[in-house]
């Protein structure tokens, strides 16, 4: 039964980063995001670790110290900040956040809110995502300043000015800056 309701869990949470996807003009990247979930390097630690409000990969990472899982698939999906952490240029092989492309931050927001609908269901609100950003520590993420910038203009925005007028500045002008 884990199986059966974790793929529901991943399988309701990218048709939502889909539709988000769509609302902004991102549809190809909707239509690929977070495809890997359904590896069997994944799926197989969602099935084992799935509880239905958090992450299997937390958990995974719990129990055996790592998240076999969760490397595999921050590896493969450019919507992941830590997929953009490399050595800096500084000559201190010091690892760094990269600038990410602007429509992977753009994904990673619409990630993080669908995120948020799915394990709060019914008790989503539209700060969920910014206080699930902000309790990680905004000084503890390895991510480029700029993408960092982004990400957290877009999630005060969407607590303050909700989905619509989040979306229409995402199309408007995020989205515009290429």
């Amino acid at each position: 039964m884990k199986a059966i309701g974790h793929f529901c869990t991943i399988t309701r949470h990218k048709l939502l980063v889909m539709k988000h996807c769509f609302r902004v003009g991102l549809y190809r990247q909707g239509l690929l995001h977070d495809l890997s979930k359904y590896s069997w390097t994944e799926f197989k630690v969602g099935c084992k670790y799935y509880q239905g409000d958090r992450s299997p990969n937390n958990a995974e990472r719990e129990t055996t110290g790592v998240s076999l899982a969760w490397l595999h698939h921050k590896g493969r999906n450019k919507h992941h900040y830590e997929y953009w952490i490399d050595y800096g240029l500084n000559g201190t092989n010091r690892m760094i956040g990269m600038k990410m492309p602007v429509r992977y931050v753009v994904e990673m927001f619409l990630d993080r809110m669908a995120a948020s609908k799915i394990y709060r269901g019914k008790a989503y609100t539209d700060s969920d995502p910014l206080q699930y950003f902000l309790k990680g520590g905004r000084e503890n993420y390895v991510m480029h300043p700029e993408t960092k910038a982004l990400l957290e203009q877009l999630l005060v925005m969407l607590e303050e000015e909700g989905e619509e007028k989040t979306y229409d500045y995402i199309r408007a002008y995020v989205l515009k800056e290429k």
